[in-house]
């Protein structure tokens, strides 16, 4: 058996989502059916990480079996030609031991929220940022950024679905930038609740548009009441931007 590590970009417009679903077409199952077109296998495809339906990815990571030992050339050349126009690109692949799972050995995921912060919308960037018209203070949402890094209970910014045992996470990193008109919100952690990057977003945003202070955040953290933070922000404005092992 011969393990291969795949590092992934996607454009998730098209998508319900990374994770297989009935009657619904997803970047899991895609990858899925290139691997049999050229290998005549049906493999599992086991990703680091799952990214909702218009939820983008510049470094998704996943890893599948191999009963045929291929060359990692052969490999990455064979998946672009059944993935092409699919909007799915395998950017590089590496054999590994089988000790090795996309998922529970990643150490660090990292998100990218990009922002459109002008009046006009952008038809280049429809379905790749978040429009928001109205004028952000990036400085007062940086502040606000800061009180969300270390270990807290995040349920008020958990989506209500969330699936996860605990709401307690530990926040590494959030930086955000601005980049000409573009907002740039980099958020990392070992792993995430359903939406919560997209929560804290939303949260960021209202302390952009002076809805709410920086000192808010401390008061709904300890809440712990979905309520009380911000909207989810939109899907496609989020892209899975690495994964570190």
């Amino acid at each position: 058996m011969y393990r291969y590590k795949i590092t992934i970009e996607y454009d998730g417009s098209n998508f319900s989502g990374w994770q297989k679903q009935k009657n619904n077409p997803s970047v899991q199952e895609s990858i899925s059916d290139a691997i049999y077109k050229f290998s005549a296998q049906k493999v599992e495809v086991c990703g680091a990480g799952r990214t909702d339906a218009g939820v983008h990815a510049l470094g998704q990571v996943a890893h599948f079996d191999s009963l045929k030992d291929f060359s990692d050339y052969t490999v990455r050349e064979a998946l672009n030609f059944y993935l092409q126009n699919s909007g799915i690109a395998v950017l590089n692949v590496e054999k590994v031991p089988d000790t090795f799972n996309a998922r529970f050995c990643a150490k660090k995921r990292s998100y990218l929220y990009r922002i459109l912060n002008r009046r006009a919308p952008s038809p280049i960037l429809e379905k790749r940022v978040w429009h928001v018209p109205l004028p952000l203070d990036v400085n007062q949402m940086s502040i606000a950024a800061l009180k969300l890094i270390g270990k807290h209970d995040f349920s008020s910014f958990r989506a209500a679905e969330c699936q996860a045992k605990s709401p307690i996470k530990t926040l590494d990193e959030i930086n955000i930038s601005l980049i000409n008109q573009e907002i740039n919100i980099y958020v990392s952690a070992k792993s995430f609740l359903h939406n919560q990057v997209r929560i804290i977003t939303g949260t960021l945003v209202n302390v952009g548009l002076g809805k709410l202070n920086p000192e808010d955040i401390t008061q709904i953290l300890s809440a712990k009441n979905r309520t009380k933070a911000g909207p989810t922000a939109p899907p496609f404005g989020l892209y899975l931007y690495q994964i570190q092992y």
